[in-house]
């Protein structure tokens, strides 16, 4: 019962080991909100202008992982990274994030 449960949701995914190998956590919040707190070593990237950015994080050639408040904005970013080839994995909001970490 449990395997099914969990096939629903996908693997779980180990974001310390992820960072420890070099992904790069993009928090696609407003500046405002970044300044307000924000997982250390994190980038700001605001969802409205990261399509304009993606050749940069291209370059970076690293694994992305993208966060936001509460997960929606993140999961936006993440589908527009993802179409570009990037790898990417939905951090979700960051406080929950930054506590898995």
């Amino acid at each position: 019962m449990l395997k099914f449960i969990k096939s629903l949701f996908g693997p779980s995914i180990n974001y310390r080991d992820l960072i420890t190998k070099g992904a790069i956590v993009i928090d696609v919040r407003t500046p405002q909100e970044f300044d307000n707190g924000h997982i250390k070593g994190s980038k700001n990237i605001p969802l409205n202008i990261i399509q304009t950015e993606v050749d940069k994080i291209k370059s970076w050639n690293q694994q992305v992982i993208t966060v936001c408040q509460s997960g929606g904005r993140s999961s936006m970013a993440k589908s527009i990274l993802k179409n570009a080839g990037i790898e990417v994995y939905n951090g979700g909001g960051w406080m929950s994030l930054q506590s898995k970490l």
